[in-house]
């Protein structure tokens, strides 16, 4: 258990209705067969994830959305415009999807992913794999292979290795089962992006029965408290408070010199910034640090995204 899988023994293992770590560009995800509930079960068991909370399911193709979902004309445009890619969208789902991959919700979260490793799984065992990230529950995200042997070695079947997350933060959701289309979770597809093709869009990032995953507002947990700060001067100006060896950064924009710190985008890029979210919480959160000084970026394109998932991991 726990070790580096090709394709092929990666198909292997989820036909034989057992789990496995696969690379996405967003996130490394924990794929099951979507119609085996057994296998299903293990992801919800290895995460320690609650039931109530929903499953993505991944398809190569928009014909297989159509297959275990109901896609209006506006869906379909959507997918048309940005799949493969880091984009989820909720629809009315199909009986061929059990409930338990969707928490008992009528709707189903569908994504057709851009990694060509992903694409290959899903391509050579023509199943529906339902993956939400591959970590404990409440934790970063994983970006690396080596992310989900650490922390899901001996929980799963192993891994696909596929390198770096491109992306590096979770799929932006899209809940197109009514009229009125809303964002349920920001992520690797900017707002602005979504909005050139659906207009202005309404957004409902929180919810105690979520009918998509990343709604729960407490979320990412680093391993130490976490405190947010808009500006650079007031993060520094509380740092000189403190006992500074005690306190981790995670900021971005012109170097900082401490001890326990780490750089989103030195070019102040929300993409790089994305990229390195998880990577930056995790290093952090391993350091021997007290708690953790944030800088948030500007709430454009992708920053939306990185602070919605810091201000989850501020959250008690």
């Amino acid at each position: 258990m726990g070790k580096v899988l090709s394709v092929t023994e990666a198909v292997d293992v989820l036909l034989q209705g057992q789990i496995v770590g696969l690379p996405t560009e967003t996130v490394y995800g924990l794929g099951a067969d979507a119609t085996n509930e057994s296998a299903v079960a293990q992801v919800f068991i290895a995460k320690n994830r609650p039931r109530f909370d929903p499953l993505i399911v991944h398809v190569p193709t928009l014909a297989a959305v159509r297959e275990i979902a109901e896609l209006s004309e506006a869906a379909e445009q959507l997918f048309l415009a940005f799949s493969p890619g880091p984009l989820t969208v909720v629809l009315p789902k199909k009986d061929t999807i059990p409930d338990l991959v969707t928490s008992g919700h009528p709707t189903v979260a569908v994504r057709i992913p851009a990694h060509p490793l992903m694409l290959s799984v899903l391509q050579s065992s023509g199943l529906y794999i339902a993956a939400p990230s591959a970590n404990p529950f409440g934790f970063a995200s994983p970006t690396t292979a080596q992310h989900v042997l650490d922390q899901l070695g001996n929980l799963i079947s192993g891994v696909v290795d596929g390198g770096p997350c491109s992306i590096g933060i979770e799929s932006t959701i899209v809940d197109m089962s009514s009229d009125a289309p809303k964002v349920l979770r920001l992520g690797g597809m900017a707002l602005e992006q979504l909005e050139r093709v659906l207009g202005p869009i309404s957004t409902q990032l929180s919810s105690s029965n979520p009918n998509a995953p990343g709604m729960l507002t407490s979320h990412y947990n680093p391993g130490a408290p976490v405190e947010l700060f808009n500006d650079r001067e007031a993060l520094l100006a509380a740092l000189q408070l403190e006992d500074s060896d005690a306190i981790g950064i995670l900021y971005w924009g012109e170097t900082i010199a401490h001890a326990s710190s780490f750089n989103l985008s030195e070019q102040r890029s929300d993409l790089e910034a994305a990229c390195n979210l998880f990577k930056g919480l995790r290093l952090i959160g391993r350091a021997p640090v007290t708690r953790i000084y944030v800088h948030l970026l500007p709430e454009y394109g992708l920053g939306r995204a990185v602070n919605d998932r810091l201000q989850r991991a501020a959250n008690k």
